[in-house]
């Protein structure tokens, strides 16, 4: 049997007898007046990642110059490139250790021996294509090289058709510029400079195929890390002015452009292709002292090979390597020393 909750007699009482114990009046709540709505905004369709742009979409025939990028692409001619020797007498090894142990997990060596399609001389063309790309949007050159990086692991595991390659190198620019931009390009810009080949769904797709083919490990040193850090450790051991470092640097920087684009050299680690990229311009500018070689870590017989296929390189390409340093000159750059 259930207990019934007790009744205060007051509530008794009250329920017995309304004239001796009045209520006081209750005002009635109204309904709630609706509110007028807003007027609809048309909003633009969802990114490539699911969530909605932030700037309005270019019309197809446009030269980009409405886009967030181009007036980057402008103001970054007027800024130095800063070099932070305080960081890297912090962080710069023990960076350069784990990127180098993870080194031979990103490289890929052998990328177009699954490929029936593909051949080395196409993979030349997409990849120069890619370089004036990278610059017209004012990209770093750690988005070019990841960019180039992701490209030639997907090739390691999927045949690619030869239609869909300049797709493929789109897209993998895209991948590497949402890791390193802060302000990537938009899918219909790099769709534009293809021409209208494609679609927007079909970068999409193919942007999910690559990702789940490198299982999202995005993460590989590249030749532009490798490049900034021995640039940096021979400044910090005083083995070369500031000056002289950033001109090897500029030097190294175009011929290893040039190494990007050629096949061949897709079978050296990037930490190899860097500092012998760095010997080779102490060579060419005739600096009184040339980086050390074994800042790499690499046994003669590879840097030797190596820098004999550099030699070879630069000696064809010398009319484009002159034209890649007049546009790496955006202005003048500088090397901000810590204090001691």
């Amino acid at each position: 049997m259930v207990t019934p909750c007790p009744v205060s007699p007051a509530a008794g009482a009250g329920r017995g007898d309304k004239g001796r114990y009045p209520r006081a009046p209750v005002k009635k709540l109204g309904r709630p007046r609706p509110r007028r709505k807003q007027p609809l905004r048309p909003r633009s369709p969802p990114g490539d990642s699911g969530v909605g742009d932030l700037f309005a979409s270019p019309s197809s025939g446009s030269d980009g110059a409405g886009s967030p990028a181009a007036p980057r692409a402008r103001g970054l001619a007027r800024q130095p490139v800063q070099l932070d020797l305080r960081t890297f007498r912090d962080y710069g090894q023990s960076c350069y250790a784990f990127r180098k142990a993870r080194e031979s997990h990103f490289h890929a060596r052998e990328a177009l021996a699954r490929q029936p399609q593909v051949t080395a001389e196409s993979r030349c063309k997409l990849v120069s294509w890619l370089i004036p790309v990278h610059r017209r949007f004012g990209l770093s050159f750690e988005s070019l090289c990841l960019a180039v990086n992701t490209l030639d692991r997907f090739l390691a595991t999927t045949p690619v058709a030869a239609d869909c390659f300049q797709l493929l190198g789109v897209t993998a620019l895209l991948i590497a510029c949402k890791q390193v931009e802060v302000h990537p390009p938009r899918v219909e810009q790099l769709l534009a400079l293809c021409g209208g080949a494609f679609s927007r769904q079909q970068l999409c797709n193919l942007e999910r195929i690559v990702l789940h083919k490198l299982s999202f490990s995005l993460g590989a040193p590249t030749l532009s890390f490798f490049l900034e850090h021995f640039t940096h450790a021979r400044v910090d051991a005083g083995q070369a002015p500031v000056s002289h470092a950033l001109e090897a640097q500029a030097l190294a920087r175009a011929v290893a452009e040039l190494s990007l684009a050629d096949y061949a050299f897709s079978s050296y680690a990037p930490s190899l292709l860097a500092i012998c990229c760095l010997a080779l311009a102490d060579r060419l500018l005739g600096l009184p002292r040339p980086v050390d070689l074994r800042l790499g870590g690499h046994p003669e017989p590879e840097l030797q090979d190596c820098l004999a296929q550099l030699r070879l390189l630069v000696a064809i390409n010398g009319a484009p390597l002159a034209h890649m340093l007049r546009l790496q000159a955006w202005g003048e750059s500088s090397l901000s020393p810590s204090p001691s």
